[in-house]
């Protein structure tokens, strides 16, 4: 175990304490309204006068607490495999088993076209979502005037998203994910960055002389009010210097020779760095001790490895439990992201078994939210960045394993004009397509139909069969859904466009002005 505690932090965790002294109360919704600085941005404009028409006379600001949930990668045929993965898995009907998310009262369909992409990725999505615009693929918090990967670019044009703005108000902000918390989705609440994978200062090639902060960078030194009260998730390479030889202790990526986690212990306030399970479950989150969770020196564990593994990751609904348990201490609201990251990359390895499972993981986070927060004061919206190319397909039976093959009403194994049995989800593409060569001698690939009869495809390593050979599947571009209840939920229906979520959210919280 690694933990490391500040004397003060170790004083709060044995001792607990009150209130944030610091944080402002008996403030109104409407007296915290600011116009961001992207207001007249096309895509922004486009946006709130879509959300502004949803307004009833009636309609005013009540949401004192914003929690954003996002599946990323989550589909809607992701939905209802996960659904009927999870009854299956509690014994139950898979096929007319309820998610909590499809429970929630308010639903609509969510565009998610990038500036510059049919099909795009988790950054620009990402700041669509937080910032209320959309911008290139592959940036953060910038406008759609970026060029990307060029650092110049970014002077001028960043965007200010729902978490500076609540921060700047005096509200209590965190972000939660399985991925790194450098990564595109949780980046986006915080980093202005013209490419998503500047994580590090060895990350900007060309641009290592351009001026620009590096993502773990961006997030130590956030400006915005008093910084955020935690932080937890992957990513500890970002953080760490790299070792000399000879040095012990966990080395990372830096170049720089900075260790970030140290400093941010430095900073105002009680802090703690915890880099395990065993030191998360020492934190009292019921305290004013500030957290940074780096769970892992990349991302954290899918799912279904965390539970075979004892010393595994804490699970998504305890991270959600610790962030609420944090936040809610905050007498002014609080805004919370938690992201479960790792279903995009269980998708991209063609994994449906471990993307299931982090789907299920995230609903089981959504359903803990809900037990913790009052309906009439916290707004909880579960989305996707994007979606992936996984389909569901083949006249499966009822009650069907949804990771199995494909058998009939009689039990009969469905096969296809080629005589071999399938399995009732696949890939449009990825790497399952082909596989190296069997014949002796013979090099390249084998992209013919692989023999499933003697396979078990419900094996958490299968890789369901792909279309087209690529060595990462890709996303795909349909529409994604939005679950929505509490205050402001109301003005999640229809098809909105993805950069509508933040509008929705900032006239719910009061933080964005409606004028």
């Amino acid at each position: 175990m690694r933990l490391i505690l500040s004397a003060a932090a170790l004083a709060l965790i044995l001792g607990g304490c009150s209130v944030d002294a610091n944080e402002p109360s008996g403030q109104t919704f409407t007296d915290r309204a600011a116009t961001p600085k992207q207001v007249n941005d096309p895509y922004y404009v486009r946006a709130a006068d879509a959300v502004k028409s949803r307004l009833n006379e009636d309609s005013a600001p009540k949401a004192k607490n914003v929690i954003l949930f996002v599946g990323d990668g989550m589909g809607i045929s992701t939905i209802t495999a996960a659904r009927i993965y999870a009854g299956q898995a509690r014994g139950l009907d898979g096929e007319s088993y309820k998610l909590t998310m499809e429970q929630m009262p308010y639903s609509a369909l969510s565009r998610t076209y990038s500036h510059d992409y049919q099909v795009s990725d988790s950054a620009s999505t990402a700041t669509a979502m937080v910032s209320g615009v959309k911008t290139r693929s592959r940036v953060l918090g910038l406008t759609s005037e970026v060029a990307v990967g060029n650092c110049a670019s970014a002077a001028g044009i960043g965007t200010d998203t729902l978490f500076e703005l609540a921060e700047r108000q005096g509200l209590a902000t965190g972000i939660v994910s399985t991925a790194r918390i450098t990564h595109a989705t949780p980046g986006s609440t915080y980093a202005k960055s013209a490419h998503r994978n500047w994580e590090d200062d060895t990350s900007f090639g060309e641009n290592a002389d351009g001026g620009c902060k590096d993502i773990a960078r961006q997030l130590i030194e956030w400006p915005e009010g008093d910084g955020f009260e935690l932080a937890l998730g992957g990513g500890a390479r970002h953080f760490l210097p790299r070792l000399a030889e000879g040095e012990e202790g966990p080395s990372g990526r830096r170049a720089d020779g900075r260790d970030l986690t140290a400093e941010w212990q430095t900073m105002d306030g009680d802090r703690a760095v915890v880099f395990d399970k065993a030191g998360f479950d020492v934190i009292d989150f019921d305290s004013d001790v500030r957290v940074l969770g780096l769970f892992q020196s990349s991302h954290m564990q899918y799912e279904l490895d965390r539970l075979a593994d004892e010393a595994g990751d804490p699970s998504l609904a305890e991270l959600t439990e610790a962030a609420i348990t944090r936040l809610s201490r905050s007498e002014s609201g609080y805004v919370l992201m938690i992201e479960a990251g790792r279903i995009d990359h269980a998708h991209h390895g063609v994994n449906a078994a471990r993307a299931l499972a982090d789907t299920d993981a995230l609903d089981m986070a959504v359903a803990k939210a809900l037990s913790m927060t009052d309906a009439s004061e916290t707004l909880i919206i579960v989305t996707a960045d994007h979606s992936h190319t996984m389909t569901m397909a083949g006249y499966p039976r009822r009650n069907n394993p949804i990771l199995g093959k494909v058998q009939y009403e009689t039990g009969v194994v469905a096969r296809g004009d080629d005589g071999l049995p399938y399995t009732t989800l696949g890939y449009i593409n990825g790497q399952s397509a082909c596989r190296p060569s069997q014949v002796e001698g013979e090099d390249g690939f084998d992209c013919t139909r692989q023999d499933l009869t003697d396979i078990d495809t419900t094996a958490k390593d299968f890789r369901q069969p792909a279309l087209v050979f690529m060595g990462s599947e890709t996303h795909a571009g349909e529409d994604v859904a939005i679950f929505a209840s509490g205050p402001g939920a109301e003005l999640v229906r229809g098809v909105m466009d993805q950069n509508e979520i933040f509008h929705v959210m900032g006239y719910a919280s009061g933080l964005v002005s409606t004028e």
